[in-house]
């Protein structure tokens, strides 16, 4: 019974790791925007990407002139 459990675990652990294997980060560049649709260069990486897939986007921030001193 062990045995099982322990496959089990060692299955399940398995699984998880490559969904996030999967969820891997690109750097892209946006190249155009018309009518709510974004065209991007992912470069050589686009080709783990496939029409349809969902994507998260985050917007890079600029950082702060000067920082900032206290008294």
């Amino acid at each position: 019974m062990t045995k099982i459990t322990t496959l089990m675990a060692i299955l399940l652990f398995t699984a998880m790791t490559t969904v996030a294997v999967q969820a891997a980060t690109l750097r892209c560049t946006i190249e155009t925007v018309e009518d709510g649709i974004v065209t991007m260069d992912c470069g050589e990486k686009a080709a783990t990407l496939s029409p349809g897939t969902e994507v998260k986007v985050k917007v890079a921030r600029a950082k702060a002139a000067a920082a900032i001193e206290g008294c």
